[in-house]
């Protein structure tokens, strides 16, 4: 069944389980949560009202990254010999933040009971107050079971020349002072005082994702990519008695978690395909990931989140 394209929310259920989706504010998750005996749990930390009725993509539970991930430093990188500058682009952050796909509405394609395919062009000549000098377009195929909320992302080239690109997303839980954090990882991303990675190695919290206790939100004032991700990380509340666990594909091949000091009630753990600043890092492909699509060139990549109650 094909959804009007003005719709505001699209609202998926299955069983007591619940996502709403926000497709003007970025092609965003405002929430997604079940009721248990008469109780409402969150998975994502749910936007509020006045976060929906503002459209900002900040205040819902996850919203997607493209065509880039994380910062680009001083908004503008070379690339094929030519200066790419995004300073113009509206983005009010001192460095280009996230690419441009959250800061603009997508179109519901298709939609079911516990199914959903966001769609998202971007074409330069149309979109200059979001510049970004490539032609693209994304999807984004959201589905919702008994235990799992599947998102598979896709977007193609639709430049006539190659282009830079990485893709993610941003959820945001709900962090208590009991929030624990389980993955494992090689290295932590050290950052400059604005947030621009310098090198990887290693950090206490590396250890503390991986012990059996897992990682305390509020250990640690975090910001940080992380390399060497083993694509599955779990966010738990052992005093509910309850965890969810990300796991993702590549080329979603990096982490980022964000657990600010100066904001405690703020926790993600995000599955990106480069780290910040990408462009701009003169370290190996490998250590630093993102992508060059060809004219034409399509990607696609899953991640899921499984949720568990004792």
């Amino acid at each position: 069944m094909s959804a009007a394209a003005s719709a505001t929310r699209v609202e998926l259920r299955h069983g007591a389980r619940r996502v709403l989706l926000a497709p003007e504010v970025g092609g965003a998750i405002a929430a997604f949560d079940e009721t248990r005996d008469g109780r409402s749990i969150d998975w994502l930390r749910p936007a509020t009202p006045a976060a929906l009725a503002a459209r900002d993509p900040l205040g819902m539970a996850s919203f997607p990254l493209l065509p880039y991930c994380n910062r680009i430093r001083d908004a503008r990188f070379m690339f094929e010999g030519a200066i790419i500058d995004l300073s113009g682009d509206g983005n009010a952050f001192p460095h280009a933040l996230h690419g441009n796909a959250w800061r603009l509405p997508w179109r519901v394609e298709e939609v079911s009971a516990s199914r959903a395919r966001l769609h998202l062009l971007h074409e330069p000549s149309r979109e200059a107050a979001h510049h970004w000098p490539f032609a693209y377009e994304a999807t984004q195929d959201i589905a919702l079971d008994a235990h799992t909320l599947t998102v598979t992302m896709s977007a193609r080239n639709l430049s006539d020349r190659p282009m830079p690109f990485g893709m993610g997303h941003h959820p945001y839980y709900p962090r208590t002072r009991n929030t624990r954090v389980h993955a494992r990882v090689d290295a932590m991303w050290h950052c400059s005082p604005d947030l621009l990675p310098t090198h990887a190695g290693p950090h206490p919290c590396v250890d503390a994702m991986a012990s059996r206790e897992g990682l305390s939100a509020d250990a640690f004032d975090l910001d940080n990519n992380f390399a060497g991700w083993s694509h599955t990380a779990t966010i738990a509340w052992p005093d509910e008695r309850r965890a969810i666990t990300l796991h993702a594909d590549s080329p979603f091949d990096h982490m980022v978690v964000y657990a600010p000091a100066s904001h405690p009630d703020l926790l993600c753990v995000e599955p990106v395909s480069n780290v910040a600043d990408w462009v701009n890092l003169n370290v190996d492909r490998a250590l630093k990931g993102g992508a060059v699509l060809k004219a034409g060139e399509s990607v696609i990549a899953t991640f899921a989140w499984t949720t568990r109650i004792e």
